[in-house]
């Protein structure tokens, strides 16, 4: 029988959880350098710029230093929530705050948001994640690394090519929330033992984490590609940009 160790510790119960913050000095390092490093590279680059980066870091602090980290090990649910707030909120506002890319590489890096994300939603990979250390945090670099690329070559791209891969995003994102909420059966191991204090079967847990993907993680993609039509549109708005 596995017994699971994720990097976030063992699930918590919901009279416990709200002393669960994650205390690893080497992460609040990390972050402390990271948010050094952005706040030094965008002086004088204009606030908006600055505060995205200062509200990626605070979605990275929650993420990973927040209750929401220990919540991750006990429910598929939080899990989602966790990769999410990678995907839609971190990594577009890194995305906003960095210099724009040269060459976007528009397409590519659809197809590598979508492999990574499908990759580690099959059970035997995830399963790996949160039994060691080093692949919980490949699969978190991989996630983060594969979601910045698509929304920095969004960002650069043509505006028409933009709303095309955010509709396209907005597709794989909906198709796997689907196919995990309608399986018949609990997909992910970690989480068999850990739901039930929750007041949650593995696969009522399974099955919201799926709403949430298929629902309102798909809309904000199309969110996304409704901004982009809009500045193409707009009178006062460059047309040969998203952003």
């Amino acid at each position: 029988m596995n017994t699971w160790t994720p990097y976030c510790g063992s699930a918590p119960d919901p009279a416990g959880i709200w002393s669960r913050w994650n205390g690893d000095p080497v992460l609040l390092i990390g972050l402390a350098l990271l948010g050094a490093a952005l706040a030094f590279g965008l002086r004088g680059v204009g606030w908006k710029r600055q505060a995205a980066a200062a509200l990626a870091v605070v979605a990275l602090f929650v993420s990973f230093v927040s209750p929401l980290c220990a919540l991750s090990s006990a429910l598929f649910t939080a899990r989602t929530l966790h990769h999410l707030l990678l995907m839609l909120v971190a990594a577009p506002l890194l995305a906003l705050a960095l210099p724009r890319v040269a060459k976007p590489r528009l397409w590519t890096t659809v197809l590598l948001q979508t492999a990574v994300l499908w990759a580690w939603h099959a059970p035997a990979a995830y399963g790996w994640a949160l039994s060691n250390d080093g692949a919980y945090w490949l699969m978190q670099a991989s996630i983060l690394g594969a979601a910045l690329a698509f929304w920095a070559s969004v960002r650069a791209s043509r505006a028409p090519a933009g709303v095309a891969a955010l509709l396209v995003a907005m597709v794989q994102m909906g198709l796997l929330g689907a196919i995990i909420t309608f399986a018949v059966d609990p997909l992910y191991a970690p989480h068999f033992a850990s739901t039930l204090a929750w007041s949650l079967t593995p696969l009522e847990d399974q099955q919201a984490a799926g709403l949430i993907m298929w629902a309102p993680a798909a809309a904000a993609y199309l969110a996304a590609a409704l901004v982009v039509l809009g500045r193409m549109l707009g009178p006062d708005a460059p047309r040969t940009r998203t952003a």
